[in-house]
């Protein structure tokens, strides 16, 4: 017997949020799918583009025309009436009821499903690995050598990666003819890409530290990619990754909300927003392979921070509600001061991000003269906005960042600007710079190894 399939869901004409839709943030991506003839069809997919939801709906390129009108403003029927162009109203409910049931429409559903991840969120003190347990997962897919069992990939995978990270380190290093630092730096500057493309600047970053010296704290600056939090969002929570668990800095977190007085609910009012992001989970098997864990797997504590983009709104919060980046900084800058010990501070920083799917009509992995042009164009724009970083300049950088308007989109502004300022360094050393590019040739994404002495 065969599963019957799944039944679509329905449209609700008694729910008021059905009856004028509001659509959500989302991300729109193409799809391919076959007709029944066995034609490759183009389709349009839609996802969440807050990540609270991690369901994807198919539909046809034309609704990129009603998507915009979808602002809880109209009724269904204004809408199909001022789409036209064939547009019917079965079809719009069905689209409607496939949006709601995915959590894409503001609604019941979608408040159920963040209710959802609060509730995972505040149950748990250290926030589990997400990229970085199936990265663990496709290590225990290793060619030439026997599946393990599906339950107990993570753990293959987890044992494996010290084996990996030392051969990256030792090619990154033996590359760049490099040795160890002889001292732990104020701050390093490492890439939050995946594993696979921005391997090269995590090893030759976090290789270059000495071994044997550890800090007693790690502040780790990540982007917000995903959330919701305009301003500065802070973390409450340590982290778990397949090498071990940094617990969060408790003295550090309360220290924090004493200077920030008031501003301490801005800072952590969407403390949610790392349920989902990666820029700071990346780092922590690296934090935990260079300094180890003690017997019970606890590593070297940690805060979280998510830095916006201060050329946007001269380090304001973009809408005036969120932490502004001076006032979080004059409250971290006091409360490290009063810490015993060493801080580390981590920006996990990548530069820009260019190709088609990033909205550029030139593909960077062309051998065209006009895509090398593009490349190079790349190229040296960032080595133009890091040499800001080179000599200390932080304030010039927004300056140039905003006069500009970031036109190879730095997603990490923030957090570079943030540790220059947090760890004001003496001198600030280049290790290294790499651009990727996906194997679609569709995006190429920049980043730069360097350390804060």
């Amino acid at each position: 017997m065969t599963n019957p399939a799944p039944q679509a869901p329905a449209f609700d004409p008694g729910a008021p949020h059905q009856q004028k839709p509001h659509v959500r943030p989302l991300r729109g991506f193409p799809l391919q799918a076959r007709s029944p003839e066995g034609k490759e069809v183009p389709m349009l997919g839609l996802a969440d583009a807050r990540q609270v939801s991690d369901k994807l709906v198919a539909t046809v390129p034309a609704a990129q025309a009603i998507l915009p009108l979808m602002d809880g403003s109209r009724s269904v029927e204004e809408i199909v009436t001022q789409v036209g162009r064939g547009l019917t109203r079965g079809f719009l409910e069905q689209f409607v009821a496939q949006l709601d049931d995915a959590g894409l429409l503001f609604g019941p559903a979608f408040e159920a499903m963040k209710a959802e991840m609060h509730r995972a969120f505040d149950s748990q003190p250290n926030l589990p690995p997400g990229s970085t347990a199936a990265f663990a997962e496709a290590l225990a897919l290793k060619k030439g050598e026997p599946e393990p069992p599906e339950d107990k990939r993570y753990e293959v995978g987890a044992s494996r990666m010290p084996e990996v990270f030392e051969l990256w380190i030792k090619d990154a290093m033996e590359r760049l003819k490099r040795e160890p630092m002889a001292a732990l730096p104020r701050a390093i500057v490492v890439p939050h890409l995946d594993y696979p493309r921005g391997w090269p600047n995590y090893a030759t970053a976090w290789g270059s530290l000495p071994r044997g010296e550890r800090p007693d704290r790690i502040v780790i600056l990540g982007t917000n990619h995903f959330g919701e939090a305009t301003g500065v969002c802070c973390c409450d929570k340590g982290f778990t990754s397949p090498l071990g668990t940094s617990e969060v800095d408790r003295a550090l977190v309360e220290g924090l909300r004493r200077a920030l007085g008031s501003n301490a609910e801005r800072a952590f009012a969407h403390r949610f927003d790392h349920e989902r992001e990666h820029s700071i989970e990346l780092q922590m098997p690296w934090i935990h392979h260079v300094f180890g864990v003690d017997s019970a797997g606890r590593g070297v504590p940690v805060f979280g921070a998510l830095i916006h983009d201060p050329s946007v709104n001269s380090g304001e919060s973009y809408d005036g509600q969120g932490l502004a980046l001076d006032a979080f900084l004059q409250a971290m800058e006091q409360t490290l001061a009063a810490l015993p010990g060493r801080s580390l501070i981590v920006a996990s920083a990548d530069l820009s991000h260019a190709g088609p799917a990033f909205g550029d009509r030139e593909s960077p992995s062309a051998e065209t003269d006009a895509s090398k042009a593009f490349r190079n164009k790349i190229v040296q724009h960032d080595q133009e906005m890091l040499q800001h970083v080179r000599e200390n300049r932080p304030d010039d950088l927004v300056t140039a960042m905003a006069w500009q308007q970031n036109p190879t989109r730095w997603c990490s502004i923030g957090n570079l600007v943030a540790a220059l300022k947090l760890a004001r360094p003496q001198t600030v050393e280049f290790i290294n710079y790499a651009g990727a590019v996906d194997a679609q040739g569709q995006s190429m994404v920049t980043s730069a190894a360097l350390a804060m002495h």
